[in-house]
């Protein structure tokens, strides 16, 4: 009674003790609910208190222990007990056989895909439970999004109808490709099952349009869903704070306050991500009043989104108060605070930083360098830079990765050194990407190498032939050097292949409204008066002696 109705284990567990006799009714009805309330390391232990005490374990017993040890990511212990189902002759029962491929794809950080594959290839039935458990481990992976789409269609091919929970794991591998076309015709066999309005398809949906950038139609998929859940909530804010939509992120905001569904320290994440991303310091302060209010203030979550937001929005002291007063700090927590310093040019504090982080015993992670080397590059610390490089594997066993080559050939460009730059990117141990390139093509124009920028453009354009930065930063480079007739060409080629390329834009704050202005921009209703001010502004400086430096204005390949 207690542990079926109520949820009262203690009280439940406080019978099952003073039975003078269990059976395997009592014992499974004991481990099954401590696995399902996340009592997993308590239902392990009762599994072998039930197997000492003579009573043999059967499919469902096997499929609670399995599914604790997912929960505990206890690996090891998940394989003895497969061997042990494979004794007891349960390894072909669908079940069991679904618990051990989500056992494999969630024990480890990268996700056993191959032995989760195996299980499953040696099940000789199948049903929607173990293709949704295979196509969800191919998904969650991280690299087999492709796979699970493949499984997923090799299910209905063979007249095994979806449920939501497979709609939504396949919608999630659409996403994580940025593959919305797909996604789209998943959503249609959806909508014809009648599981369009379901939370976790339309949740998956809302997240797969928010990642591509079509707020519009995430929005439509937002607001059809029957009944919505905080994971709607979060799902579109988080879309709305991505993509740089912030005022629609705070209204939404607002509306999950009205509608009595309590925010977690992941929605407040999102709207301090959203005031971030358009440098809206009063809305993030405000959502730091709400916060203290709630009571999220040592949330570790929440002061990591504040630490983001604080540097990137040019508060790097304030950024600097939140993290030294956290009283439990991860490696988020360091690498936030080590990047704000970076990009503040503060390299000395950012290098301290990282080192206090080592000191603490806290393990950095790819992300953590690609910070301190930015921080090196920002300041030209050759020795330093390549001494921190060096370290990533020999010392932390991290494998550099493509951004962290970009980063040493930023490190050596930016401080003239282009043909080591250049060494350093043939060494790489895979080919370079257009990022790098682009780098190396950025340097040489600050320093005026127009050969070396010109097959770091063709090497641009070789992956990307419709990039408009490639042909722009080429032609100034041409430009500068007075080589007016390759620019000629290169303007040429660029209107025959319709490129333009998009305006920058900028923002600012001013009492608590987000003001956005492109080039040339007259749109806002106080245009004259700022360009006027901005005039006024010029003539100053120039009557204090301030004389532009051109060399690196870049010139407008539609000007003529």
């Amino acid at each position: 009674m207690f542990a079926k109705s109520s949820g009262d284990l203690g009280s439940a567990y406080k019978v099952f003790e003073k039975m003078p006799e269990r059976n395997l009714v009592t014992w499974t009805l004991m481990i099954t609910r401590f696995a399902q309330l996340g009592c997993a390391r308590d239902a392990i232990d009762l599994f072998v208190d039930m197997e000492l005490s003579g009573h043999a374990p059967d499919r469902i017993r096997y499929r609670s222990v399995l599914s604790a040890c997912t929960e505990l990511g206890a690996l090891a212990l998940g394989k003895q007990l497969h061997s042990r189902v494979i004794r007891f002759g349960l390894a072909l029962d669908v079940c069991v056989g679904c618990s051990m491929v989500n056992m494999y794809a969630k024990c480890t950080a990268d996700g056993l895909v191959d032995d989760s594959r195996k299980t499953f290839d040696r099940m000789p039935a199948h049903n929607v439970m173990s293709w949704t458990a295979i196509i969800t481990a191919y998904m969650q992976s991280g690299e087999c999004d492709k796979e699970a789409i493949e499984l997923f269609c090799r299910m209905i091919t063979g007249q095994i109808q979806p449920n939501q929970f497979s709609f939504s794991s396949v919608l999630k591998a659409c996403r994580n490709l940025s593959d919305p076309y797909i996604g789209e015709q998943v959503y249609g066999y959806a909508m014809k099952l009648g599981l369009a309005s379901v939370n976790c398809v339309g949740n998956s949906l809302i997240s797969m349009y928010a990642k591509s950038g079509r707020m519009e139609e995430a929005r439509k998929a937002f607001d059809i869903l029957f009944e919505k859940n905080l994971i709607s909530y979060k799902a579109i804010v988080d879309g709305y704070a991505k993509n740089m939509e912030s005022e629609e992120s705070f209204l939404l905001f607002n509306e999950i306050a009205d509608t009595g569904i309590g925010i977690n320290a992941f929605t407040f994440a999102s709207l301090l991500s959203g005031a971030a991303s358009i440098g809206a310091m009063s809305k993030g302060e405000q959502i730091h009043g709400r916060l203290l209010k709630e009571g999220f203030e040592s949330n570790q979550c929440i002061c990591n989104a504040f630490i983001s937001m604080y540097s990137r929005c040019g508060n790097i002291e304030a950024a600097f108060q939140v993290f030294d007063q956290m009283e439990d700090r991860n490696v988020i927590s360091w690498t936030s605070m080590i990047t704000g310093f970076a990009k503040h040019g503060f390299a000395a504090r950012a290098l301290e930083m990282f080192r206090n982080m080592l000191e603490t015993g806290t393990k950095p992670n790819e992300i953590t360098f690609v910070a301190v080397l930015s921080a090196c590059s920002h300041v030209g610390m050759i020795s330093e830079g390549l001494k921190l490089f060096n370290s990533m594997y020999e010392v932390h066993g991290i494998v550099p990765r493509m951004e962290h080559y970009t980063c040493m050939v930023d490190l050596l460009g930016r401080s003239g050194l282009l043909v080591e730059a250049m060494e350093f990117l043939n060494s790489m141990p895979f080919m370079a990407d257009a990022l790098v390139w682009r780098t190396l093509l950025g340097a040489c124009r600050v320093h005026g190498n127009t050969e070396l920028g010109k097959h770091a453009a063709e090497m641009i354009l070789e992956q990307e032939p419709d990039d408009p930065a490639a042909y722009i930063l080429l032609s100034n480079l041409h430009a500068l050097a007075g080589q007016w007739r390759d620019v000629a060409k290169i303007r040429k080629s660029m209107k025959e292949r319709n490129l333009i390329k998009e305006a920058g834009y900028s923002w600012i704050e001013v009492e608590n409204m987000v003001h956005r202005f492109h080039v040339g921009d007259t749109s806002h209703p106080q245009a004259w008066e700022i360009y006027r001010e901005m005039d006024q502004l010029a003539s100053r400086i120039k009557e204090m002696g301030y004389i532009p430096d051109t060399d690196f204005v870049l010139h407008d390949v539609e000007e003529e």
